[in-house]
C-alpha cells in the first residue's frame, strides 16, 4: 500500500511546484529595453495629465451646473 503523504509535505510541494512554475513562466517574457521602458513611462505620464486634466474639467463644469439648477 502506498504510504500516505503529510499535510506539510503537500503543502510545500504546491508551493515549490507554483514557485518553478512561476519562474519558468518569466523566463518567457520578452522584457522592454531601457529606451522602450522610458517611451511607456512617457506615454502614461501624459495620458493620467490629459486625463486629469479632463476629468477636473468635467468636474468644474457639473459642479457649476448643478449649484446653477439649484440656486
Amino acid at each position: 500500500m502506498p504510504e500516505k503523504k503529510k499535510k506539510n509535505e503537500k503543502k510545500t510541494n504546491g508551493i515549490t511546484r507554483w514557485w518553478r512554475e512561476t519562474l519558468g513562466e518569466l523566463r518567457k517574457v520578452t522584457w522592454p529595453t531601457t529606451q522602450e521602458a522610458w517611451h511607456l513611462t512617457k506615454v502614461v505620464i501624459l495620458t493620467m495629465i490629459l486625463m486629469s486634466a479632463l476629468l477636473g474639467f468635467l468636474d468644474f463644469v457639473f459642479t457649476h451646473v448643478i449649484a446653477f439648477i439649484l440656486s
